[in-house]
């Protein structure tokens, strides 16, 4: 059976020749404040042009192309924009996807926003410290929430636990 998880997968695969794929142009979010903001140039410095292109661009990396789809010790998922912890490993699940997927995030940890691209309707998921787009949200997730935070792996970093 077809559904819409993995005819966009494909389409990631099909269309993501390089390494990403997505809007273009300018930086996401240049006209809201949040508690980290840096010009383009200074993102730029920070960020690798893969991160940069997800985080500022709101691009897709590639699926099955992040060495966080096999992290599987215990720790927290953070941004890789501004470090804020998102995601705590114990919700971290193989969705079968290519892309890190939870099924739940931290609290106060991110912001969500329709997005309206590539002529279909889905919520965008955001640092809420950075504004750094982090990838979407869907309701085809696992129990308990029924939610599946389909992330980028390069707009992620990972902080194991002490042992």
């Amino acid at each position: 059976m077809t559904t819409r998880r993995y005819f966009l997968g494909g389409g990631a695969v099909l269309l993501g020749g390089g390494l990403l794929w997505g809007r273009k142009g300018q930086s996401a979010k240049a006209s809201e404040k949040f508690e980290v903001t840096l010009s383009d140039a200074d993102w730029r410095k920070k960020l690798t042009p893969e991160q940069f292109a997800v985080l500022r661009q709101e691009g897709t990396e590639r699926a099955f192309t992040s060495p966080l789809l096999k992290e599987h010790r215990r720790g927290v998922f953070a941004c890789a924009g501004c470090d804020l912890d998102l995601f705590p490993s114990d919700t971290k699940y193989d969705s079968g996807t290519g892309w890190p997927s939870f099924w739940k995030p931290l609290d106060n940890a991110v912001v969500v926003e329709s997005d309206h691209s590539f002529g279909m309707v889905r919520t965008a998921v955001q640092c809420r410290r950075c504004g750094g787009h982090l990838g979407h949200v869907f309701n085809d997730g696992p129990q308990p929430t029924g939610l599946r935070y389909c992330m980028n792996g390069v707009a992620l970093t990972f902080k194991a636990a002490a042992a």
